[in-house]
């Protein structure tokens, strides 16, 4: 039937709530759950995803070894793992829950959740005996009450006890009176006198209902016996005791005296002292003296398991008449549990790069003792780059408080001790072994800060010179160092051409053989890289110094040995001791010791005449010179270096003892010459005369080069130009005109040689006579034989031209060139003035045959103008500038007369003279212009065209 009821009841409860906050989720769900039933889905009230619970390994921790609950972590729920029995697990206490914690690691992350465990009504009212038996004297009055057995009901709540019923209820009925702690005494009160005679037993039937549904109760029989009359029933002098006791008090300990008192006397009116019996069994731990009233402790009480007792002593006379009272024991906490420290969670190792606040290992410390007792506070050793927090109650965290530094540390071994605030206060240890991972934060360091290495010229190339060495404070590969060659320059050659470097053991060999007297000394960088990811590097300056050896001999410079040369040294006759006949001069292109010579005369025609300075090479005469000595003297000297072992060389001087050339012409008469020296002397004429014929052929391509150029130059010149007038070129006769800034020409042109030729003429406007580039020296004589005859046409100027500038017939004002053939219009459209036939009344207008445009041979002159005025510039420097030049329109010559257009104001007030006819001119000779150093210039460069 029980089990109906729970199954029943399983069924109609279900998950009342769930809800999460900052972490925790509450669920609600009834006791007697079968196994593998649903108490929540957590991932789905926690937010989590399925992956989550995986990778993080979720599981459950709880603080007893009990588990009632386990995760599913494929489905994300909670699942009963064992049938939850609330009586057995909470008893009274409500309401009642189950704490776990979910732990997840990578990150890690703690999750609180509460399971409430509810009652459902699986337990009836239930009494400690199954019979009761009263002795009540008849004489007992109406009224009279006898204390009866309570039933006790494990569930709580509204499925707790309710209700009691009596029956039969001809004598007694039933009544509850309510006392302290919610507890109800149960009493059967006389209504109706007893009556020996009549009847001498009663059976009672006294059942105790639940207030579940549906409801259950438990019963127990009353059997009274009526007994002559007791008139007083025992009365407590307090209704309720207290007492207190420290939970370390000794078996025996007294903890206080009950009394009641009875008016009868005799039998009557002695009273006995017993315990009720409860569910709780606290029979065994409290005894109480039934003679006296005493109460004693028979056990070992805890605070941690119950803080408080509540019993219940009946006092009872030989008649049968009771009273009862409570007695509730307050049990005192002392400090006697030492923290206990769970691990949840903890990692082995961490990387020496993780940053400040990195939690390595999360615990939870339980001191079951209660006020400061119970308070714990952790700590860790001084001195290591770590701290210990506490997130939330009872729950501590290791975390990283400094950046960790594996190459100084590389494992910690940390104590964290727990201690209460108890008097004495107790703790608790927990070593934790920690080990630092690498990570790859140091470069590779040389053990010197540069390095130099000494070795002997003439090497054998891959002879191992030495060995650079850089350390790594890292660990596996990121301590693996590798060196390169870094890459570089010796003298315009690549230094791997020199050098290599062992990528493993850092020897530098010699890639080549060295001459010291081709480089004494290089440097390059070795470049030590480790093997992490990314790699560090660094590099250091690796200095070769070359040493010198003996591998030369000593060169001779002079005397310059020709073999069969004539030359020879002449010492007079009269040379005293002391007299210097010559010097040899040696050289040794070795170094230090092997560099140092020393001279030695070797061989000698007369070795009593002769001395050679050991150590400067001079040959001075060691006696005065006679008559007797030999004209023709030869010397061997051997010039030996210091070296290990030491090299020479020889060299022959030819001494001639005479007075006179003839003399050592006679001695010498038969000379032989080197075939070598003959055989080099040929070579280099042979040279130096291919040389020169190289030279001079190209000289002639060149010339000739230029020559066709410039000849075909003349011939576009020709093509382009053979139709223009040509104006013979008439020199200013003023040198203060100014040239119109729209007049400015580049010219280029040459002032050497009378045959030169105009390069190039052009004007800024690059418009006109675009084609006119050169003009040859026979074009400039036939245009100078027409200039000729067309001054033998032209008349003789009238007075008309005497005029100011502003009533001239020409062009006049500022022109701009607007075609290539230089249409020339001023700024302000103004022509030309008419011509004297087209001239209304009073107009002034020339009488001369100046066309209203301007003629190409006008422009042409203006153009030949302006090119020996740069000419000029270019020749006399920056003094005689532009603004000399004058302007052809301010100083005209006008073919056919000898009247000079000016525009000077102080000439216009004079005034104007005829010029000599024509005929008395040259014909082949321009009007000289005044003597200023441009005209002069310009007169120049006319005759030379």
């Amino acid at each position: 039937m029980a089990d109906s009821v729970v199954l029943k009841m399983a069924l109609f409860f279900v998950v009342l709530s769930a809800h999460s906050s900052l972490g925790q989720v509450s669920y609600s769900i009834p006791e007697e759950m079968s196994k593998g039933s649903m108490v929540g889905n957590i991932a789905q009230d926690l937010g989590l995803d399925l992956k989550r619970l995986q990778s993080g390994k979720a599981r459950i921790f709880t603080e007893d070894s009990t588990e009632y609950i386990e995760l599913n972590k494929e489905r994300g729920v909670l699942l009963i793992k064992e049938k939850i029995d609330r009586e057995s697990l909470c008893a009274k206490t409500t309401p009642c829950a189950l704490h776990i914690q979910v732990i997840l690691e990578n990150p890690m992350e703690l999750y609180y959740i509460t399971v409430e465990v509810t009652d459902i009504n699986d337990n009836a009212p239930l009494f400690q005996t199954e019979e009761i038996s009263f002795e009540i004297s008849e004489s007992a009055v109406t009224g009279a009450r006898f204390t009866l057995e309570r039933a006790i009901d494990v569930d709580v709540g509204a499925n707790g006890l309710k209700s009691y019923s009596l029956k039969p209820t001809d004598h007694f009925v039933l009544e509850l009176q309510n006392q302290a702690g919610g507890d109800k005494r149960v009493q059967m009160v006389l209504q109706k006198p007893l009556d020996r005679e009549k009847q001498e037993r009663f059976t009672l039937l006294l059942t105790a209902n639940d207030g579940g549904e549906p409801v259950l109760s438990g019963s127990v029989k009353i059997h009274v016996t009526v007994l002559d009359a007791n008139d007083n029933a025992p009365v407590f002098t307090q209704n309720v005791y207290k007492a207190t006791l420290f939970e370390n008090a000794s078996k025996g300990t007294k903890l206080t005296i009950v009394s009641a008192s009875d008016a009868d006397e005799g039998s009557n009116g002695h009273i006995m002292y017993y315990m009720s019996k409860t569910l709780d069994s606290l029979s065994d731990m409290f005894i109480v003296d039934e003679y006296s009233g005493d109460v004693f402790l028979n056990g070992q009480v805890d605070f941690e398991k119950s803080s408080i007792y509540e019993l219940e002593i009946q006092a009872k006379d030989h008649g049968g008449l009771s009273d009862t009272c409570k007695l509730v024991i307050d049990v005192l906490d002392i400090n006697d549990n030492r923290p206990s420290i769970n691990i949840i969670s903890k990692s082995n190792y961490i990387s020496e790069d993780s940053k400040p606040g990195t939690t390595i290992v999360m615990m939870k410390v339980n001191d079951p003792d209660s006020g400061i007792n119970g308070k714990v506070h952790c700590t860790i050793s001084e001195n290591i780059p770590f701290s210990i927090t506490s997130p939330s109650n009872n729950f501590f965290s290791l975390r990283t408080d400094q950046e960790l530094d594996r190459e100084s540390n590389n494992e910690y071994n940390i104590t964290v001790v727990c201690s209460d605030e108890g008097l004495p206060s107790l703790s608790s240890s927990a070593s934790l072994y920690l080990t630092i991972s690498d990570v790859n934060d140091n470069a590779p360091v040389f053990e010197r800060s540069s390095y130099e290495a000494f070795v002997l010229e003439n090497n054998t190339p891959g002879h191992s010179i030495f060995t650079v060495k850089a350390r790594d404070a890292d660990l596996n590969q990121n301590a693996r160092v590798s060196y390169i060659l870094e890459d570089g320059t010796v003298n315009g050659v690549r230094v791997s051409s020199y050098v290599s470097v062992s990528a493993d053991s850092g020897v530098i060999n010699a890639v080549r053989s060295f001459d010291y007297e081709q480089l004494k000394d290089f440097h390059f960088r070795v470049i030590a890289q480790d093997g992490g990811s990314p790699p560090l590097s660094t590099n250091v300056t690796v200095t070769i110094t070359i040493q010198d050896q003996n591998d030369n001999a000593p060169q001779v410079l002079y005397p310059v040995q020709t073999g069969g040369s004539l030359v020879a040294e002449i010492v007079p006759r009269s040379a005293d001791v002391g007299y210097l006949v010559t010097k040899v001069v040696a050289v040794d292109v070795d170094s230090g010791q092997n560099a140092w010579l020393s001279y030695k005369l070797q061989k000698a025609t007369d070795r009593a005449l002769f001395e050679v300075g050991p150590q400067n090479g001079e040959i001075r005469t060691v006696r005065q010179v006679t008559d007797k000595d030999a004209v023709k003297q030869k010397l061997t000297v051997v010039v030996e270096d210091n070296g290990q072992p030491s090299r020479s060389a020889v060299v022959n001087i030819n001494v001639a003892v005479a007075d006179s050339f003839p003399e050592v012409l006679s001695e010498f008469s038969d000379p032989v010459y080197d075939k070598d020296y003959n055989t080099n002397l040929t070579f280099y004429l042979v040279l130096a005369l291919v040389a020169v014929s190289i030279l001079f052929i190209f000289s002639v391509i060149s010339i000739i080069s230029v020559k066709i150029y410039r000849w075909r130059q003349k011939r576009l010149f020709y093509k382009s130009a053979a139709n223009l007038p040509v104006i013979p070129y008439y020199p200013p006769a003023y040198a203060d005109g100014t040239i119109q800034h729209m007049y400015n020409y580049e010219v280029y042109g040459t002032t050497d040689s009378r045959m030169s030729d105009i390069k190039c003429v052009r004007p800024y406007s690059q418009n006109t006579l675009g084609s006119l580039t050169c003009m040859s020296t026979m074009q400039r004589q036939k245009s100078e034989q027409e200039n000729t005859d067309l001054l033998s046409e032209q008349k003789p100027p009238n007075n008309d031209w005497r005029m100011p500038p502003n009533q001239r017939p020409g062009p006049s004002g500022q022109h701009r060139f607007h075609t290539l053939q230089q249409r020339w219009t001023p700024y302000e459209k103004s022509r030309a003035g008419p011509r004297p036939e087209e001239a209304g009344a009073g107009a002034v207008g020339g009488t001369g045959p100046w066309p209203n445009p301007p003629t190409e041979a006008e422009q042409l002159q203006a153009l030949m103008a302006a090119a020996n005025a740069n000419e000029a510039t270019a020749t006399l420097g920056p003094r005689y500038n532009a603004q000399y030049v004058p302007d052809y329109r301010q100083n005209v010559y006008i073919p056919g007369s000898t009247a000079t257009l000016t525009a000077n104001p102080q000439q216009q007030q004079m005034p104007q003279q005829a010029l000599p006819p024509p005929q008395a001119l040259p014909p082949t000779e321009a009007p000289k212009a005044a003597p200023t150093p441009a005209s002069k210039k310009k007169v120049t460069k006319k005759d030379k065209k």
